[in-house]
């Protein structure tokens, strides 16, 4: 535990863009090897895809990817009395936005397309249709909260 309390937190710039820090969030988790002009291309391709897909504006579909993916709640290991306990927990905001993006990266980097900008495209468009490998893992998320609701009460 530091001492010296919490790190503080850095302001994210906006993209060149949109002028959304959510979609320089985006394009951050997306870098490899620190080339970011290679991820902006990737990101800014894939929501054009995307957009197309879905008929909307791109940073309307992106959003709308990432609202649909936030998972609400959570499940946390707990140890009571020698036993592990699933305690579904309630999920912050911040932590709500940072897996959306991260399971959307996730899952479009293990799809089967060409290019990382289609299977970015495609998995933000299925996202909005609640279907795709992101959208799953926050379903599973969710019902693994629900099926453990009676361990609730060993919430800390």
């Amino acid at each position: 535990m530091p001492r010296k309390g919490p790190a503080p937190r850095r302001p994210v710039t906006p993209d060149a863009k949109y002028g959304d820090t959510t979609v320089s969030n985006v394009i951050n988790k997306v870098m490899l090897d620190g080339k970011k002009t290679v991820a902006e291309a990737i990101v800014y391709d894939a929501m054009d895809l995307a957009s197309q897909k879905t008929g909307k504006d791109p940073l309307t579909s992106l959003l709308e990817a990432i609202e649909a993916i936030r998972p609400a709640v959570e499940v946390k290991s707990r140890r009571v009395g020698g036993a592990t306990y699933q305690v579904p927990i309630e999920v912050s905001d911040r932590r709500q936005h940072s897996l959306a993006v991260r399971w959307l990266i996730e899952f479009s980097r293990k799809r089967s397309e060409h290019t990382m900008a289609q299977r970015l495209g495609n998995e933000i468009a299925d996202s909005i249709s609640e279907r795709g490998g992101a959208w799953k893992k926050r379903d599973e998320t969710h019902r693994m909260a629900e099926a453990n609701k009676a361990f609730s009460h060993f919430r800390w």
